[in-house]
């Protein structure tokens, strides 16, 4: 595996990991009616690549899923990641040949 390819890995495994204790600590703030994470702060660590962490945290924490404007901007993160890896995989896959 390339050097960039096990670096935007890890760093996807970061951010979502950061993404997922976000969720966590908004779902107990929640629940105790605690200063919450703003969340345009949420989405932002999502766009930085913790978008994966957030599809975990709204199945196993079950936090934001009945919210569908923000479950729609996830989705909306989520596309724009996965079409830009599908961008760089393709591109790397025609330098290839």
């Amino acid at each position: 595996m390339n050097r960039w390819r096990l670096a935007l890995l890890a760093w996807y495994v970061i951010a979502s990991v950061v993404t997922f204790i976000a969720f966590v600590i908004d779902k107990r703030a929640a629940e105790r009616g605690e200063w919450r994470i703003r969340e345009r702060t949420l989405h932002l660590i999502e766009l930085l690549g913790g978008w994966p962490g957030a599809w975990i945290a709204l199945s196993v924490v079950r936090h934001k899923r009945r919210k569908l404007s923000y479950v729609a901007v996830v989705v909306a993160i989520s596309a724009l990641h996965a079409a830009a890896i599908l961008w760089v995989l393709l591109r790397a896959a025609s330098c290839e040949t």
